[in-house]
């Protein structure tokens, strides 16, 4: 049965048929199947109609050939008129003539002819032979054939008779019927065969297919809407799985995006408070600034930068989950004194993970300083994370940074001391929520400072792992250099 077409969706743009074309599956299978069979019997139709036709003169020039034996039996080797048409009349023909030595001898010959007979030589093969049944069918009916062939029970080089294309035309006429017949049934016969079988190995399947597809469309969360593989080997089985991974990946993709839509309002409704809460313990630092006590003093410095940050970060989370982080406002940065203050951000301590830098002072690069400080922290504590896990608790080693310049790009170099990035981990190693190697990590850290890098126009990647450490290098465009006086440190977010 022929599958309807699908309806169009409003507003997509209506096919111009310029002939009859099924929209469904099932019914083009129907007429190609349909058309190919037709095709393959009226291909198969000349060929035998011209062995027909051969074979009827062949047949007609064989008794002809026999007939002529009866003149070696006459008396002096000649027959009557009389016996003559009567030989002539049971072998259907007119005449009937011999060529022995290259001499043509007229054996049995009928009254003169009004018209000149075409001629069909047998002798040899012809590959247009199979031209000649429909020449007989247009225009025969009145003419008179000429048929030229090797004797077989005469010895000669030839044999030849003259009959009438009436009688082949109406032969050929009832074997084109018979034939057309049996292309007929054949073409019903196996085309319901073959339709039948490709609707049931192929169409059925796809249209099974294709129907999940629509439910799945419409509504992931339908149960009815998953396709249950059917176990085949062939392509069909294939599809069937593939578009089961795929129904089930999407609904775990869409389940991660539902829980973290919720996740993220919950964020944006906590990030409000802490925003308050930030601003109020900032007013009293404020306060504590004024005390005089000159430790406090000297932690000031500190609790303010931490202060301006966190700050700055709550006020750009809803927009990091409304769109990509902010443009960087690049300026030159003193790459060491950025280390040593995302260093001490990072917990890295001279008795436990130390940060061992062979950057000059005096070098600068071209970062956002914001943006340079959350990446370097990230890493930072990443390594440290890694120093401590490996010693069970609060270990012992070191950070190496280094600076060099490729080109036009600032490469900077983190080396540390810890057991390495698992072979597993590095798979997913910065994608959100996947990369993390810590018990209880997010996996956001090095995520999101990739997605900094990238920001500026470089990239952050893993350069080595192993048992002597990780290393990860940093790329920022613009080589680094020196200033004559090295600027100012980084003060926080007002400083921008």
């Amino acid at each position: 049965m022929a599958d309807a077409a699908p309806p169009l969706e409003p507003g997509a743009p209506k096919a111009r048929r310029r002939f009859f074309w099924p929209g469904g599956l099932s019914g083009r299978l129907l007429l190609l199947t349909v058309f190919v069979v037709t095709f393959a019997n009226l291909v198969i139709l000349p060929p035998n109609l011209a062995a027909d036709e051969e074979g009827w003169l062949l047949d007609r020039l064989r008794a002809a050939e026999l007939a002529t034996m009866v003149q070696e039996t006459a008396p002096g080797g000649v027959v009557t008129e009389r016996v003559s048409e009567r030989l002539l009349s049971s072998a259907e023909v007119v005449s009937v003539a011999l060529q022995v030595n290259n001499e043509r001898r007229l054996i049995l010959q009928a009254p003169r002819l009004k018209t000149t007979p075409y001629l069909v030589d047998l002798r040899r093969p012809n590959p247009m032979s199979w031209m000649a049944p429909f020449q007989t069918l247009v225009g025969g009916g009145d003419r008179m054939v000429r048929v030229m062939a090797r004797p077989r029970f005469r010895s000669g080089e030839f044999v030849e008779i003259v009959a009438p294309d009436g009688p082949l035309r109406k032969e050929l006429i009832a074997q084109l019927g018979r034939l057309l017949g049996i292309a007929v049934f054949s073409s019903i016969m196996a085309g319901a065969v073959v339709y039948l079988s490709l609707n049931y190995f192929l169409v059925r399947p796809m249209q099974r297919i294709t129907r999940s597809m629509e439910r799945f469309r419409a509504d992931p969360a339908d149960p009815d809407a998953h396709i249950e593989p059917s176990g085949r080997r062939d392509e069909i089985g294939r599809a069937e799985r593939e578009l089961d991974r795929m129904q089930s990946d999407l609904r775990t993709a869409l389940s991660s995006r539902a829980r973290l839509a919720a996740l993220g309002e919950a964020v944006a409704k906590i990030n409000h408070d802490l925003r308050n809460m930030l601003t109020s313990a900032q007013v009293a630092s404020e306060r504590m600034a004024q005390s005089g006590d000159p430790k406090v003093a000297q932690a000031l410095p500190r609790l303010e930068r931490a202060l301006d940050r966190a700050i700055k970060l709550a006020s750009n989370v809803l927009a990091f989950g409304k769109s990509d982080e902010p443009p960087p406002e690049k300026r030159p940065v003193a790459l060491r004194a950025a280390l040593e203050e995302a260093a001490e951000d990072a917990g890295l301590a001279e008795d436990g993970v130390r940060l061992e830098s062979d950057v000059d002072r005096a070098a600068l690069i071209e970062a956002d300083p914001e943006q340079l400080h959350r990446i370097l922290v990230n890493l930072l504590r990443n390594a440290r994370e890694a120093v401590d896990g490996a010693a069970g608790g609060k270990g012992v080693g070191k950070i190496k940074a280094s600076l060099r310049a490729d080109g036009a790009t600032s490469v900077i170099r983190l080396a540390d001391s810890g057991p390495g990035i698992p072979k597993k981990a590095r798979e997913h190693l910065f994608e959100p929520f996947a990369g993390s190697t810590r018990q209880g990590g997010a996996g956001l850290g090095l995520a999101i400072a990739r997605e900094l890098a990238e920001g500026h126009g470089g990239s952050l990647q893993l350069a080595k792992s192993g048992p002597a450490g990780a290393i990860f290098e940093l790329r920022l465009p613009g080589a680094g250099g020196a200033a004559a006086t090295p600027p100012a440190p980084i003060r926080g977010p007002d400083s921008v």
